[in-house]
């Protein structure tokens, strides 16, 4: 089945594909949302500040299909932005509403003597590393960071890994076939190509 990475101006497409056509997929980049209709992954990235993502992504008519798409449970990936979006809404842009699919608000680090943005490789330890997505990664494995802002999931049933940066924060979450990472998998090397394959075999 096809992997399809949604274009919506505001991710980082050349990453994400150059990195799924290492393993082997062959990625397609859906600008309309009728293109979703033939993909078995969906992959949402996001670089840019949430208010003008969520604008954009709803200007193109993706947000109710994203919203099906993952109420059906089928393989789903959320990078960076593309996690944040799944929540009610952020500090960031405090008048745009999320998508909404899962209860929680993005939140801006506090201040303290780390550098904000989060810039680097950081470890996202996993809260049930026998699930099949971090199979190969062992306990404490090491992900690529660029962000100022995270989820704060009111379920702590979603939280998948947990990252500690001045303080500790859900650096991903997981749910039925849906993976969401604050960090940058298609920029993590080794680690981020295994998640990803790990995601691609679901």
């Amino acid at each position: 089945m096809t992997s399809t990475v949604i274009d919506y101006g505001a991710g980082n497409l050349l990453s994400v594909t150059n990195a799924l056509r290492q393993l082997g997929a062959e990625p397609q980049i859906a600008a309309a949302p009728d293109a979703l209709a033939d993909s078995g992954h969906l992959i949402l990235p996001g670089v840019g500040s949430f208010g003008d993502c969520m604008r954009e992504l709803t200007r193109r008519g993706f947000a109710g299909p994203i919203r099906d798409w993952i109420a059906a449970d089928r393989p789903f990936l959320g990078i960076c932005l593309g996690y944040q979006l799944l929540f009610e809404g952020s500090d960031e842009s405090p008048d745009v509403p999320g998508l909404g699919i899962f209860p929680g608000r993005v939140a801006r680090f506090a201040p303290s003597s780390l550098k904000i943005p989060h810039i680097g490789w950081n470890s996202a330890a996993p809260v049930r590393p026998e699930h099949p997505l971090w199979d190969g990664l062992g306990p404490d494995p090491y992900f690529y960071f660029v962000h100022s802002y995270f989820p704060v999931p009111r379920d702590p049933a979603l939280v998948a890994t947990r990252t500690d940066y001045g303080e500790s924060f859900a650096s991903s979450i997981q749910q039925g076939r849906l993976l969401a990472t604050q960090f940058h998998p298609e920029k993590s090397q080794t680690a981020g190509l295994r998640l990803l394959a790990n995601f691609l075999r679901q």
